[in-house]
């Protein structure tokens, strides 16, 4: 959920600043479907890869032997 809103985020601040360069520096940004899809699914692809890693990991220790240690 962290990564997807991040990348929700990142994405409405990527085009807003995209829209604020082509208007006040009047250097033309293109903004595609393409772009947008992509750089969303990196963040949730991130996200998921370093959330599922240490849990897939963690989920497969022994709990006594989890809790013995100090």
């Amino acid at each position: 959920m962290i990564s997807v809103s991040g990348g929700i985020i990142g994405v409405i601040i990527g085009v807003l600043l995209a829209y604020a360069v082509s208007t006040f520096a009047g250097i033309p940004t293109i903004i595609s479907i393409a772009s947008i899809a992509l750089s969303f699914g990196v963040a949730a692809t991130v996200g998921l890869v370093f959330g599922i890693a240490p849990a897939r990991r963690a989920a497969n220790q022994d709990p006594i032997l989890s809790l013995r240690y100090e």
